[in-house]
């Protein structure tokens, strides 16, 4: 392997909203790139930005273990995002990630993995020390992370990158930008129920930066490690309601439970879900502090302008 400073790093998801970001940070601090492109597209953009490309997708599991077989670490951010089948997107996601895992057995290299903070706590803060309730190829996205975590007794320093539930920024073209396009269609920015659940919020480039220092600090976030990339706790989704509303100019107004799906399609049995939860010990691990702008301030100026149609 090489150097700390020089290592190869092998990203899936390199050229998408988080991994683009990471890639970005990666080569500025000096260490090489090696990012699994789908389509020429995505290839030509990785190429632009320095990085070397590798051909394939989530579902050819042989070309992924080939590109983390030939790298010093290995960060997995890909998802497929189809909420049309999920089940079917959970089990590429255990069928990719164990296909890689195979390969770094026994070689004691990094795999960090992106997951989610689902499986909230009730009464507190969802931490670092709470194990993913998901287990097996049927549970949420095929229970990667418990998979990948189990590695770390099999010669894998695997981390569970737990990425908040909106990872913002301008031009983001995840959940709240879908929830912008909803209130724009409805003419009214929907929350659900009373709007007292909440989700934690990270800005993009706060969120590339701690993939980095995790990279770095191994030392510090050991192998079968969980990390939170959490900048807010928890955002009620009341007053990310309103902020939508505000920007819009439309009103902003409760959707009942049973009308959810109805008014927010599939989005609608997340943004009801509560997330709270803490990046206490991460930051205390990896001295990660959060810079960027807030949620809320981010939908104030402007950064899903591109969400309205």
């Amino acid at each position: 392997m090489k150097g700390i400073n020089t290592m190869r790093v092998f990203i899936t998801g390199a050229s998408g909203w988080i991994g683009s970001a990471v890639t970005d940070e990666l080569l500025a601090h000096d260490h090489q790139v090696l990012g699994l492109a789908r389509s020429d597209e995505a290839a030509a953009s990785l190429r632009a930005k320095g990085a070397a490309v590798h051909r394939g997708s989530l579902d050819d599991v042989a070309s992924l273990a080939a590109g983390a077989r030939d790298a010093d670490a290995v960060i997995h951010l890909a998802f497929k995002h189809d909420f049309s089948d999920y089940a079917g997107a959970g089990r590429s996601e255990r069928a990719a990630v164990q296909g890689m895992l195979d390969v770094l057995e026994g070689s004691d290299r990094p795999f960090l993995l992106a997951s989610g903070l689902a499986g909230a706590v009730p009464g507190r803060l969802l931490t670092e020390q709470d194990a993913s309730p998901f287990h097996g190829v049927a549970s949420m996205r095929g229970g990667s992370e418990s998979l990948a975590l189990e590695y770390a007794e099999r010669g894998v320093r695997s981390v569970a990158l737990r990425f908040s539930a909106t990872v913002h920024g301008t031009d983001d073209h995840g959940f709240i930008a879908r929830l912008v396009q909803i209130a724009q269609e409805h003419g009214r920015s929907g929350y659900i129920g009373e709007g007292d659940n909440h989700w934690p919020a990270v800005h993009r480039q706060d969120a590339a930066r701690l993939v980095r220092l995790v990279r770095l600090a191994l030392a510090k976030a050991p192998a079968g490690s969980r990390v939170h990339a959490v900048a807010e706790e928890g955002v009620a989704t009341r007053e990310i309601a309103t902020a939508i509303g505000a920007y819009l100019g439309v009103p902003t107004a409760s959707v009942a439970p049973e009308d959810a799906e109805a008014h927010f399609g599939w989005l609608g049995r997340f943004f009801g879900m509560e997330g709270s939860a803490s990046s206490e010990r991460t930051r205390t691990l990896l001295g990660w502090e959060p810079t960027g702008p807030t949620l809320l301030e981010d939908i104030a100026a402007g950064a899903y302008a591109a969400a309205i149609r």
